[in-house]
C-alpha cells in the first residue's frame, strides 16, 4: 500500500526502471483495471503483471521512464485521481533495433484503504506529436492536426 496518492507515480517509475513487473503490479488492487496506450484493457492485477512482464522482456528490456510531477485531485476523503506526464527512452522495435523516444500522460485512480492507498484503475495515453486527433483513412489510421489544414 502507498502512503500518499502521489506515491503511485514514484512507485511506477521505480518499478519500471528496474523492469520489475511484480512491484509494478503491487501498486494495483487485486481487481484493478488498466488500459494501455493502444487500448488493451487488463482486468486484474495478475493480467497487469503478466502484460508488463512480457513488455519488459520483449518491448522495453532496457527502457527508462521519467515521470513528471504528479497532479492530484482528492475525491472526498478516500479516493484520488493522480495524473503525471512521462518520457520513455530505450524501447525496441520487433526486430530489436532501437525505437524513438515517447511521451505520454498517465491517469491513476486510487482508493484509500485501512493500510494506505492503492490504484484501482489506470489509463496510459501516448502523446502524438503535432496531432489533435486521429482519423481513419482507407490506408489506415493517421494522426492529424485540424489547425494545420492545407485546404484553408
Amino acid at each position: 500500500m502507498l502512503k500518499t496518492p502521489e506515491d503511485v507515480v514514484t512507485g511506477w517509475e521505480d518499478a519500471w526502471n528496474r523492469a520489475d513487473a511484480d512491484d509494478l503490479a503491487d501498486l494495483f488492487a487485486e481487481d484493478a483495471e488498466f488500459v494501455n496506450v493502444v487500448g488493451l484493457w487488463w482486468h486484474d492485477r495478475a493480467n497487469i503483471r503478466d502484460a508488463h512482464a512480457f513488455g519488459f522482456a520483449h518491448i522495453f528490456p532496457n527502457s527508462r521512464i521519467s515521470m513528471d510531477e504528479p497532479r492530484t485531485r482528492l475525491v472526498g476523503t478516500d479516493a484520488a485521481v493522480v495524473q503525471a506526464g512521462w518520457h520513455l527512452t530505450g524501447q525496441v522495435a520487433p526486430a530489436g533495433e532501437p525505437a524513438g523516444d515517447r511521451r505520454g500522460v498517465f491517469t491513476f485512480v486510487l482508493e484509500r484503504r485501512k493500510d494506505g492507498w492503492i490504484a484501482v484503475t489506470a489509463q496510459n495515453t501516448d502523446i502524438e506529436p503535432s496531432a489533435q486527433t486521429h482519423i481513419n483513412l482507407p490506408e489506415g489510421r493517421s494522426a492529424i492536426h485540424y489547425k494545420k489544414r492545407t485546404s484553408d
